[in-house]
């Protein structure tokens, strides 16, 4: 599950996300000193010529503040008006500290809907890059006011899993997510003297999440196991995921050198192409294909396409050209990809012979119900 830790290489291209816990500083409001301090550390970096995006939590916390509200108010509607005023708070205080190291900041605001069409993932990944190109620290944020959780896949959910599809979509080599607590730790050392820090991560797996079960802060939305899941998702694309404490001193800086802070999870392949890392985000996944033990064997080792012969189960509702996820036997994701087929046809011909497509639905698309070329495994 982990090994001895080892610094890594410097990083050029760096996402931070800032936790709500961190910018609070343990209060219910912005701490204008801790933010300060995180800020000093993203102006000289850049000053270095590294390129930096921050992912930042805190507008709600922000709006409550402002509101003079104390108790924490349950239901949508409210966390989106909090966030509607806090937001404008949190990035005017970005703009004051950053204006004394004379650097422009700008605001993006982003919903999974945002990203889920290809053209939109590219159009946002166009506008991120060029912002950095420019030399303006961008501070990203969920559109809380309008994604809201009843709409299934409009909401990221949490800032931490935001973060992750932020490092994916420009192809950062580190997202170093920043919080009030030193990383992965055996068992929550706040509650375990005990508890020891996994310095290295190699692999995401099923322990690590029940490890981190039960690790959660108090005004975030997100715990330790959202931070795994972002981590598992920026690691399959190629990019090194961090936690660490934000209190460190000069952790950013630290961690963009390589050094040893926290909790490095090492990616799980090289970086993949901005499509590659489309397809493979879950952003616009709509359906599951179980596949039998040779067909996924065929896939992993052979970079084969995906036959109808080897489909076991078909499960949600999509039609030609959506993506799909694609699991083994045990229930273990081997990939995703473009499918040639509608989930009506693909009931209709898993587990028989390319050959008999034609005649089972009167039309075929290909012998692939998906291309190796639309094919990205994990």
């Amino acid at each position: 599950m982990a090994k001895a830790n080892e610094s890594g290489s410097p990083c050029n291209r760096i996402v931070l996300k800032f936790g709500t816990s961190l910018l609070t500083g343990g209060t219910k409001q912005l701490n204008p000193d801790v933010m300060s301090r995180l800020v000093a550390q993203v102006a000289q970096l850049q000053g270095q010529g590294k390129e930096i995006l921050i992912v930042s939590s805190g507008a709600i916390a922000a709006g409550r503040h402002k509101l003079g509200i104390s108790k924490r108010i349950k239901g949508i509607p409210y966390k989106q008006v909090l966030a509607s005023v806090g937001q404008s708070r949190l990035m005017y205080t970005y703009e004051q500290l950053f204006d004394e190291h004379n650097i422009t900041v700008a605001q993006a605001l982003l919903t999974r809907a945002d990203l889920c069409d290809r053209a939109g993932y590219l159009n946002a990944r166009n506008t991120l890059l060029a912002l950095l190109e420019l030399g303006v620290i961008c501070i990203i944020n969920e559109n809380d006011v309008v994604a809201i959780e009843e709409i299934e896949g409009a909401r990221f959910g949490d800032n931490d899993n935001l973060s992750a599809m932020v490092a994916n979509l420009v192809d950062a080599d580190l997202l170093a997510i920043l919080t009030d607590i030193g990383g992965l730790y055996t068992a929550d050392p706040r509650q375990n003297p005990d508890a020891r820090l996994i310095p290295e991560v190699s692999t995401v797996d099923e322990a690590l999440f029940r490890l981190a079960s039960g690790s959660k802060s108090g005004l975030g939305t997100g715990g330790m196991v959202t931070k795994l899941e972002a981590a598992r998702v920026a690691t399959a694309c190629g990019v090194t995921v961090v936690i660490a404490n934000g209190n460190e001193p000069d952790v950013v800086r630290r961690l963009a050198a390589g050094e040893a802070v926290g909790t490095r999870f090492l990616p799980a392949r090289s970086k993949l192409e901005s499509r590659e890392r489309w397809l493979l985000s879950g952003l616009s996944t709509k359906g599951k294909l179980v596949v039998d033990a040779g067909a996924a064997a065929a896939l992993k080792k052979q970079n084969s396409s995906l036959l109808a012969a080897g489909i076991l189960e078909v499960e949600g509702h999509f039609q030609r050209g959506d993506v799909v996820n694609i699991f083994d036997p045990e229930g273990a994701r081997l990939g995703s990809g473009m499918i040639n087929y509608s989930s009506e046809d693909v009931w209709k011909i898993k587990g028989v012979h390319s050959r008999k497509i034609a005649s089972l639905l009167g039309y075929d698309y290909g012998d692939e119900v998906i291309h190796r070329n639309n094919l990205v495994i994990v």
